[in-house]
């Protein structure tokens, strides 16, 4: 029986989560988390909620005694500590790469010197990986567009166009089998640690799994951290009677999961030997505007603000993705609990027990017009 997990990262969002429902079950849970002042404040200590859950190891994940002192004695491995930020990781990317990809070669190198106590690795990946998602041309069919051009984006035209045919094309959920065009640093990194582990993986006979993650939300994600995820980045402009600020249209769409909902994939791929070797969507199949995510937020907290669709861009980002979930679904039997609205429901009645929030997101947003990545 597999008793004794690692959750690298696990004093985060996601992590805080996983953390707890792994020792409801039963688990021996221990957590390698270095507590990173832009996620947790400068004065962090263990969240309150897992005293008590779990080992605690603060360590970084690019250290090589402190990963192999976390991962003596562990059968499996949930990987989920990383930089995340999709925009800042344009203008750092050596920390980015350091981070993301030299700490899972370090934790690689720990799995490997185990002498085989650890007998899986769950990857947290992201649908950045897929770039833009899949989409369907009247004319040519299923089609993986390339980034939009600099002239279209300049010109304002955001929706995309098929590349051989010029017309049209519309969404379509995005299945595993998509191709990958990453178009940010983040996403490289991501997809690295992907072919990092199915590689040592399958030459050392470990069944790893790789979760691709959509756009997790939920209560306990920092709303100090402006680098990433936009409900957060909304929620504490709201918090501070700030309109919340929207790039392009608002009619860009994505998949937005609950992070509760992340959490039972995690524990299926975890429990079901169906998940070995294999990759996973994680997401909602529920496609929404950001717009409608900004007027669905504002108005479960009750604010008389209105969003401000500012018409400018960020360098990197996708028009369109979301998840095509039907393999995690036949092969884990995984189902979204939360609809969009009953997840924002639950969302916002977190935020409004929150006390004072410090909104960075001006600083943010400064430091990537400096860069010229927000135009």
């Amino acid at each position: 029986m597999i008793a004794n997990i690692l959750v690298t990262g696990g004093a985060g969002f996601i992590g805080s989560h996983l953390t707890e429902a792994l020792f409801d079950r039963g688990y021996k849970v221990r957590i390698l988390d270095n507590l990173s002042p832009q996620v947790h404040g400068a004065k962090a200590t263990l969240p309150e909620c897992l005293e008590g859950k779990a080992e605690f190891i603060r360590g970084d994940i690019r250290n090589n005694n402190e990963v192999g002192e976390a991962v003596s004695g562990i059968d499996v491995v949930i990987h989920l500590a990383a930089e995340t930020g999709v925009g800042q990781s344009m203008y750092q990317a050596t920390r980015y790469i350091d981070v993301n990809v030299k700490g899972s070669a370090v934790l690689i190198d720990a799995i490997i010197g185990s002498g085989k106590s650890v007998r899986k690795v769950i990857l947290a990946s992201s649908r950045s990986v897929y770039g833009e998602g899949k989409y369907q041309c009247p004319n040519c069919g299923v089609v993986y567009p390339e980034p939009r051009a600099e002239e279209e984006l300049k010109s304002r035209q955001w929706e995309m166009h098929c590349l051989t045919c010029g017309n049209n094309i519309k969404p379509m959920p995005t299945d595993e089998g998509s191709l990958s065009k990453p178009t940010s640093v983040y996403a490289v990194t991501k997809q690295a640690q992907e072919q990092m582990f199915l590689i040592i993986g399958r030459v050392y006979q470990i069944p790893v799994v790789v979760l691709r993650y959509f756009n997790i939300y939920g209560p306990r994600h920092s709303l100090t951290n402006p680098y990433t995820a936009i409900l957060s980045i909304f929620s504490s402009r709201i918090l501070n009677s700030k309109p919340p600020l929207i790039f392009e249209d608002g009619l860009e769409s994505r998949d937005f999961v609950h992070v509760r909902d992340a959490v039972t994939a995690t524990i299926l791929a975890l429990e079901r030997n169906e998940a070995d070797n294999e990759i996973f969507n994680v997401g909602s199949s529920e496609r929404t505007t950001v717009l409608q995510i900004a007027d669905l937020l504002l108005e479960k907290l009750g604010s008389s603000v209105k969003p401000v669709l500012t018409g400018k861009y960020r360098v990197g980002d996708v028009r369109h993705c979301y998840a095509d979930i039907e393999r995690v679904n036949t092969k884990l039997g995984y189902q979204p609990s939360y609809t969009v609205k009953e997840g924002i429901s639950d969302f916002a009645t977190w935020v409004k027990e929150q006390e004072e929030v410090i909104d960075l997101s001006d600083k943010a947003n400064r430091e990537l017009m400096e860069r010229k990545l927000l135009r």
